[in-house]
C-alpha cells in the first residue's frame, strides 16, 4: 500500500481535510494551543466488533507515541447512540502534525504491518461500519488537553461525559466561545467539581458551528453532584444572567463514556 492509497483510501486515524474556516477561528493562535482530532468509529456487531479497539491498543497508540504524541484518548459508550461506537482523542501539537501524522505512520513499518488488518482490509472484511472525524481547537483558557488527576485515573468508575453545543449562527457560537474564554466559566466549572479534560473549537466536523469539551467524574453520582453545585453557583447565575450570552446556544449533545482500559486519560 502506498501513502496516496494510505491517505485517500483508509483514513485511518481521520485524516482531515483543511477548509478556510480553519483561518476564521474566533481567537488568537498561541504557542501552546493544542489541535484536536476527535474520531468517531460506528463499529459492526458481532466477533468484529472489538477490532478497532485492538488496533488502537496494539499498534496506533504505541506508533502514536513514538512520534511524541500522548495523552492518547479511547472511550467506548455508556449511555448515547445505540450502535456499537468508539471515540478516539488525539491531541496535536500543530496544524502540521495533524496534516503529516498519517503520513508519518505509514513510514512506520511496524505500524503498516501490524495495523493492516484495519488501515487496509478487504472490500468485504471492513473494520468499521463508518468514521467521521473533528479537528478542534483548545480554548485559550484550557490550550492543552489535561489528564485527570492521578485519583480519578485510578477510578475504575470513572466516567467521561462530553458534550456538544451547537448555535444557529457564527457569531452566537463566538459569544459561546468567549463565555468560557473571557466570561469565566471554566474556573466557575473547576471551582463546583466539573473536572475538564479539553474545551474545544470545531474548525472541521458535523453540525458546525459548535464547541465540545469533555469532563471526568468519579462516578454518575459524583457528576449530579457536581452539576449541581454549578446550577447552583452564584458566579454561574451572574454569568447565565448576562444579556450579551443570550441565545447562543441551539442544541445541546450530552453522551456518557467509558474508558477503554488502555486509554492514556
Amino acid at each position: 500500500m502506498n501513502r496516496r492509497s494510505f491517505l485517500a483510501a483508509s483514513g485511518a486515524l481521520g485524516a482531515l481535510p483543511f477548509a478556510p474556516g480553519l483561518a476564521g477561528a474566533s481567537v488568537p493562535p498561541r504557542p501552546d494551543r493544542e489541535y484536536l482530532e476527535w474520531i468517531h468509529y460506528v463499529l459492526p456487531v458481532g466477533a468484529k466488533r472489538n477490532r478497532v479497539a485492538a488496533f488502537y491498543h496494539d499498534v496506533a497508540i504505541p506508533a502514536l507515541n513514538r512520534l511524541g504524541l500522548d495523552r492518547i484518548g479511547v472511550f467506548t459508550v455508556a449511555y448515547g447512540p445505540n450502535s456499537p461506537s468508539l471515540y478516539v482523542l488525539i491531541p496535536h501539537p500543530s496544524l502540521d502534525s495533524v496534516l503529516n501524522t498519517p503520513a508519518r505512520l505509514l513510514d512506520d513499518d511496524t505500524f503498516r504491518q501490524a495495523g493492516a488488518e484495519v488501515i487496509d482490509p478487504p472490500l468485504d472484511d471492513p473494520a468499521f461500519v463508518r468514521m467521521e472525524s473533528s479537528l478542534m481547537a483548545a480554548f485559550t483558557e484550557m490550550p492543552r488537553v489535561e489528564r485527570p488527576p492521578e485519583p480519578l485515573m485510578q477510578a475504575g468508575s470513572r466516567i467521561y461525559e462530553l458534550r456538544i453545543y451547537e448555535s444557529h449562527s457564527l457569531v452566537a457560537a463566538r459569544k459561546k466561545v468567549q463565555m468560557f474564554n473571557e466570561g469565566g466559566e471554566i474556573p466557575i466549572f473547576r471551582r463546583t467539581g466539573l473536572t475538564p479534560v479539553f474545551f474545544g473549537e470545531t474548525l472541521v466536523g458535523p453540525a458546525m458551528p459548535n464547541l465540545t469539551y469533555l469532563l471526568v467524574f468519579e462516578d454518575m453520582a459524583a457528576r449530579d453532584r457536581s452539576w449541581e453545585a454549578f446550577r447552583n453557583d452564584p458566579d454561574w447565575k451572574t454569568l447565565s444572567a448576562d444579556p450579551y450570552y443570550k441565545d447562543t446556544v441551539s442544541n445541546i449533545t450530552d453522551i456518557i463514556l467509558r474508558p477503554a482500559p488502555f486509554s492514556q486519560i
